[in-house]
């Protein structure tokens, strides 16, 4: 008898706060509403404990939010968005170079041709993660198979399967968070940031150019050779 009043009255204290519409005729909240409202669940000893989702827990590790006031704020205080680096001097509406509060996804026009354009913020974002890719691909498959990146690519024929299967796959992930307002610069976790990707992706760039010029010269697999 004690047992069940002491269980009766052991509620906790969020509990009280925010009563079920069977323990009270005012609140318009059914069980299942205020179930599908997402209320915190409680340990055995009355603490709250918040169950967020996946996305959001990566959202506030790592997003940055980018408002148009700091992206004014660059563009007249960066030098290198006062001029590009053929000398040309950014205009509103102008195909190259656009301004940068212009060319951005957060405060720009979000389009494929818009996104794609030769200063928007696709094809060196694609290009340098492919790249990226491309070396440490190069690298480990010269290196058990002994053929150069042509040979994987057009003489086995699975190479070139494998390239064709993960381009729209790179692609895609990449132009998602273009389209829904997100540049690169509003992630980061450490040091990986877009700054540090930026620069890795062009040096990747470079680096598979030449890896493939080299091997085309020599016939024969760099880093199964020479590493």
């Amino acid at each position: 008898m004690v047992a069940t009043m002491l269980a009766s009255t052991a509620v906790p204290a969020g509990l009280r706060c925010a009563p079920l519409a069977s323990c009270s005729g005012r609140s318009g909240i059914s069980r299942l509403g205020y179930r599908s409202l997402g209320a915190p669940r409680y340990t055995k000893r009355g603490v709250p404990i918040r169950c967020e989702g996946v996305r959001e827990t990566v959202d506030k590790a790592t997003k940055k939010e980018i408002t148009k006031e700091e992206i004014l704020q660059n563009q007249e205080t960066n030098q290198s968005e006062k001029q590009s680096v053929f000398g040309a001097v950014p205009s509103s509406g102008s195909f190259y170079p656009r301004p940068e509060v212009e060319r951005r996804p957060e405060t720009g026009e979000r389009s494929l041709g818009s996104i794609f354009a030769f200063d928007g913020a696709a094809p060196e974002t694609i290009n340098g993660r492919l790249a990226m890719l491309g070396i440490f691909w190069a690298a480990i498959a010269e290196k058990m198979s002994g053929l150069t990146v042509f040979d994987q690519l057009y003489t086995q024929g699975t190479g070139l399967v494998y390239y064709v299967a993960l381009v729209p796959l790179i692609a895609y992930a990449s132009i998602v968070p273009m389209l829904n307002g997100e540049s690169t610069d509003a992630r980061s976790f450490g040091p990986f940031t877009a700054r540090a990707e930026r620069w890795n992706g062009r040096l990747a760039m470079i680096g598979f150019l030449s890896l493939l010029l080299t091997e085309n010269f020599i016939h024969a697999p760099v880093f199964a050779n020479f590493f």
